[in-house]
């Protein structure tokens, strides 16, 4: 069977998936370095679908929370 080539998310080039590729699905050490660094700096992000209302939002109360 043939090994599976896909596209390397950063770069666009050939990436082997098989064991014997450490970085996969990127192609390289250094795309998979690169992209890292995107999510350290906030490059990239997933926005958040909630409102108010979500836990640890200012004003939120907890009803099972004593107060002092």
């Amino acid at each position: 069977m043939a090994a599976r080539k896909v596209r390397c998310p950063q770069c666009g080039e050939d990436a082997l998936w098989a064991p014997e590729n450490l970085w996969r699905p990127f192609c390289s050490e250094r795309c998979k370095q690169i992209d890292l660094g995107c999510w350290a700096s906030e490059s990239y992000r997933i926005e958040s679908q909630g409102g108010d209302d979500e836990a640890g939002a200012p004003g939120l109360e907890f009803p099972d929370t004593p107060t002092r």
